[in-house]
């Protein structure tokens, strides 16, 4: 088999920039909202704490609900890559209005027991009281993201970052004004809302955001939203794919879900640092998914064409780049290391928790590079049951052991993120040992 390496980083370029663009933009939510809530006058501490873990809980019901972005973009490509694509004209829209049923059942199932739900987080006092608050406001966006998600799924599938891309920065754009005028306030015409205005913005920014998908779809894509029946055989193979992703994507938000409960539990100031850690980590995650989602759009299109070549090319030319991405991204954050936390809080305290675990969220990036890629790649070649296994194990086998010990040991917050480091290490070293196997092969 030809081992020529055919995809140029311009080439590649073409849609990873668009997808990181779109990708990056919800962390820069994220880290917008945590940089003003944590500079605010009023119990910044605390609100920043209520944002992490109000926020881990939201991120966690999108990643599990949002699965199907990853089983649409991987069937509409295959059915791209065999021109066949009027075969499908009535998928989206059934999958989507799927979609958008299950997000209200969540709200709707934990709006009632939001409470106990942060209680288990370890939230008391005022921290509960802002989390609590804060969610049932977020919340409302559920069904726009839901939605959002999918209709990128639908456009990654065909080929196209760039209309994600659009919606993505019309969205964070929108949020970001909106975060400065409903948290402080406009004198003399909107009073300070502070934790509740970032909530509000989100909300607001996510409903633009789905009226841009809903038109664009209309306009930009050969499928029509109009629900019809009956259901096309390939919902099946979506819905079969989306509950293998969904079992993943628990087994990793149980990982992300005790990491912030252990923070929490250490005391306010932990879970504050801990919240900056993670939105710094997710920024890169998301960064470096622009990549994988290159992955994920033309690995399905490759086995549509029975191209198994240009897959295990491909596999080498993302891993390389996103490797050298991680590099720089890397260099930059210790270049600026104190000045990264300064702008998230004053709070010495705070910092010094900050400080003394950003390095291992640095170094961690070029071993997240490969897990992110070949994520993405056996998304696109619908390999759910393979994904799914592997954050089972990183995360039963290796985080939460990892995790216990370093909480017996009195580790703190570097229990948290050499536990994040070992499951990050499986999850990459457990996929890249899978596709040699079955590609060279092939």
């Amino acid at each position: 088999m030809s081992k020529t390496h055919k995809f140029s980083f311009s080439y590649i370029n073409k849609l990873a920039i668009p997808a990181i663009i779109s990708g990056i933009a919800e962390p820069l939510l994220s880290i917008t909202d945590t940089a003003i809530i944590g500079n605010i006058n009023i119990n910044p501490i605390e609100s920043l704490a209520a944002v992490g873990i109000a926020g881990s809980f939201i991120s966690a019901i999108v990643w599990i609900l949002a699965q199907t972005r990853s089983a649409i973009s991987a069937i509409i490509a295959r059915y791209l890559g065999a021109k066949k694509i009027d075969e499908i004209a009535a998928l989206p829209a059934q999958i989507i209005t799927i979609n958008i049923i299950l997000s209200f059942i969540i709200y709707f199932v934990t709006i009632f027991f939001v409470d106990e739900i942060f209680t288990l987080y370890n939230a008391t006092g005022l921290v509960l009281k802002y989390s609590v608050s804060y969610y049932k406001i977020r919340a409302l966006g559920l069904p726009f993201t839901l939605f959002v998600f999918s209709v990128f799924g639908v456009f990654r599938g065909l080929q196209n970052t760039f209309w994600p891309m659009v919606i993505s920065i019309i969205g964070a754009l929108l949020n970001v004004g909106l975060d400065f005028i409903l948290i402080y306030g406009i004198d003399g015409f909107i009073q300070p809302m502070y934790i509740e205005g970032a909530a509000w913005a989100s909300v607001i920014a996510q409903f633009i955001m789905a009226l841009l998908a809903l038109i664009l779809s209309t306009k930009k894509t050969p499928f029509s939203l109009r629900l019809t029946f009956p259901f096309h055989p390939e919902i099946k193979t979506i819905l079969s794919l989306s509950i293998n992703l969904i079992i993943r994507a628990v087994a990793l938000n149980i990982a992300l879900y005790l990491a912030n409960a252990y923070a929490a539990k250490y005391g306010t100031n932990y879970i504050a640092a801990q919240t900056i850690a993670f939105q710094i980590w997710l920024f890169f995650a998301f960064f470096i998914d622009g990549y994988a989602s290159v992955g994920n759009i033309m690995s399905g299109k490759f086995i549509g064409e029975n191209n198994y070549t240009k897959i295990w090319n491909l596999s080498y030319d993302l891993s390389k780049f996103t490797l050298i991405i991680t590099l720089i991204l890397g260099v930059l954050c210790f270049t600026f290391y104190q000045e990264i936390g300064l702008l998230f809080t004053k709070d010495n305290d705070v910092l010094q928790l900050f400080y003394s675990i950003f390095w291992i969220v640095i170094l961690m990036q070029p071993i997240n590079a490969f897990a992110f890629v070949f994520d993405g790649i056996f998304k696109g070649m619908a390999e759910a049951v393979i994904l799914r296994n592997t954050l089972v194990i990183a995360t039963f086998f290796g985080f939460i052991p990892f995790l216990l010990v370093g909480n017996y040991f009195d580790l703190k917050l570097y229990a948290i993120w050499i536990a994040f480091t070992i499951w990050m290490i499986l999850r990459s070293g457990i996929l890249i040992v899978i596709f040699r196997k079955k590609f060279l092969k092939l």
